[in-house]
């Protein structure tokens, strides 16, 4: 497999190396680092990842909060996940980095042709990738922004599966500070009847996948406060009883 070797000098050279697939390796011992990490300080909780096949090509589809989504889809599963990420992040060390663990730069604000083909090669040869529909980040804590089709087109065209999947906790974050973040990874939802068209891109999108995620987005974002507010009635409570004795 290539390897990510000095700076990448054009958005056409990230492209070729993330076609060919950056190492594996360095892959695997970033993750080895992050998930006791990301784990521990994030009290992640996670769900359905069954739901991801254990081999072949699939397509995560996650809101958008936080740069580091990608991260934490990244860190729940055992099988490298690939990402797009805006093409001003792929300079110097960092975009090397980026590279490395699975990332390939879009130009966002126009067509790029070399994403979308890197994205296609990506799951021809059998890997995940992760596309988050609403394109941007969205950093309204109470709602999703709109999906656009361009992942359930790929998904079509590759015969991949949607993997509808939900995060939070990630909102209003630039730095990862210590907070719960919950992943949740929903069924599949399979492409083989549909053909590779805006309409039936668009239907899936919006009709079957995105209604999932915003569901499953409202009830896990609820779920902190409810948590909180049981452990501080759990605390009054426990006041109550003490004054009662004395």
């Amino acid at each position: 497999m290539g390897r990510v070797s000095g700076m990448a000098r054009s958005h056409e050279e990230s492209h070729e190396i993330a076609r060919r697939g950056a190492s594996k390796p360095l892959y695997y011992l970033t993750m080895f680092l992050l998930v006791p990490i990301f784990r521990l300080v994030f009290a992640m909780r996670v769900s359905g990842t069954e739901n991801v096949p254990r081999k072949g090509a699939a397509v995560i589809v996650p809101n958008h909060k936080s740069f580091w989504d990608a991260f934490f889809v990244a860190v729940c599963l055992r099988r490298r996940v690939h990402f797009m990420g805006k093409a001003e992040l792929f300079q110097g060390r960092k975009g090397r980095l980026l590279l490395a663990l699975g990332g390939f730069p879009v130009k966002r604000g126009e067509s790029d042709a070399e994403a979308i083909e890197t994205a296609r090669a990506v799951l021809r040869r059998g890997d995940i990738l992760a596309l988050f529909p609403e394109g941007t980040r969205v950093p309204d804590p109470n709602a999703l922004g709109t999906p656009r089709r361009g992942a359930a087109r790929l998904a079509i065209e590759t015969g991949a599966p949607l993997i509808p999947t939900v995060i939070t906790g990630t909102e209003k974050r630039r730095l990862p500070l210590p907070r719960r973040v919950q992943v949740a990874f929903g069924e599949p939802v399979p492409v083989d009847e549909l053909t590779a068209t805006p309409e039936d891109a668009s239907r899936v999108i919006n009709e079957q996948v995105w209604p999932a995620i915003d569901q499953e987005y409202q009830r896990l974002h609820a779920r902190p406060g409810l948590i909180a507010a049981g452990i501080a009635a759990a605390g009054i409570g426990y006041a109550i009883r003490r004054r009662r004795k004395k």
